[in-house]
């Protein structure tokens, strides 16, 4: 069989695993597979090179591969020459030319997304801790010994939720607060009670000065407040019963990844032995 017989079956193997989406990443994450594909883009058969921008397509459509795709020395150069080349057929400069456009906007598009979510995020926060329900109030935590620990963090949400008049919170976790909004018939000194019952953690209230300023202001620990538990909260569900750990049970496609991976490495080879045109 011929270099360019075996540099066209290559090609056409890895674009028929990019065209199963569970094989995409791990393409993309191959050392050897993305290097061979972008010198595929300047092999003589046009076959060759239009079934390796047809692979490269199919690995554009996963949104986590475009930003390493877009950095991959050469990718972005070697599809503007498929583009220019004057003896490349129309399809394949119109198909260069989508995945260009596709790996060009990744960054805007991640930034797009980031912002929306940002947005989103805010518009959240305004619906919770607004002060239009005149039937709510928001009190401000200070908390002793909530550091960056997710046990801590569980015990002080854990604590809250089983307060009863306690309709949402959000952590601060940089400066140890939590702003916590509650029935307006809701003592905040139940808040303090609750925390403190864990044991490991202290709350205090933070205030508004009349300048404007803030000051932490202890709870007394004399005057503990009887907590009026939630009974209404779900159990979750425990570790050993929770269906992600019956991992001989789960479902995949057959000869997909297994079969596909195992070919990978063997592609690899090949693309690092054989580009000599």
């Amino acid at each position: 069989m011929s270099a360019e017989m075996d540099a066209l079956t290559v090609v056409n193997q890895l674009r028929d695993l990019a065209a199963d989406p569970l094989n995409r990443r791990a393409i993309v994450e191959d050392q050897g597979c993305l290097p061979g594909l972008i010198l595929f883009f300047d092999h003589p058969n046009p076959q060759v090179v239009y079934s390796a921008l047809l692979a490269v397509r199919y690995l554009a459509e996963c949104r986590a591969n475009r930003e390493k795709m877009k950095s991959e020395l050469g990718m972005m150069l070697s599809l503007q020459n498929v583009m220019q080349k004057s003896t490349s057929p129309g399809e394949t400069k119109l198909l260069a030319s989508e995945i260009y456009e596709i790996l060009q906007s990744a960054g805007k598009e991640e930034a797009e997304q980031a912002e929306a979510a940002a947005a989103s995020c805010r518009r959240k926060a305004h619906f919770f801790l607004g002060s239009n329900n005149k039937r709510a109030k928001t009190v401000v935590l200070h908390i002793d010994g909530l550091d960056d620990s997710q046990a801590r963090r569980g015990l002080c949400e854990e604590a809250l939720l089983k307060i009863r008049g306690v309709i949402s919170f959000t952590f601060q976790m940089a400066v140890k607060r939590c702003v916590v909004r509650i029935r307006s018939d809701l003592k905040a000194e139940a808040l303090g009670t609750a925390i403190n019952s864990t044991k490991v953690m202290k709350a205090q209230q933070v205030m508004k000065t009349d300048d404007g300023g803030e000051m932490i202001v202890p709870f007394q620990e004399d005057t503990a407040v009887l907590v009026e538990e939630n009974t209404d909260i779900p159990d979750y569900l425990p570790e050993d019963e929770s269906p992600s750990q019956e991992q001989d049970k789960a479902v995949t496609r057959i000869g997909s990844i297994t079969d596909g991976m195992g070919w990978l490495s063997t592609a690899a080879n090949f693309l690092s032995r054989s580009f000599y045109w």
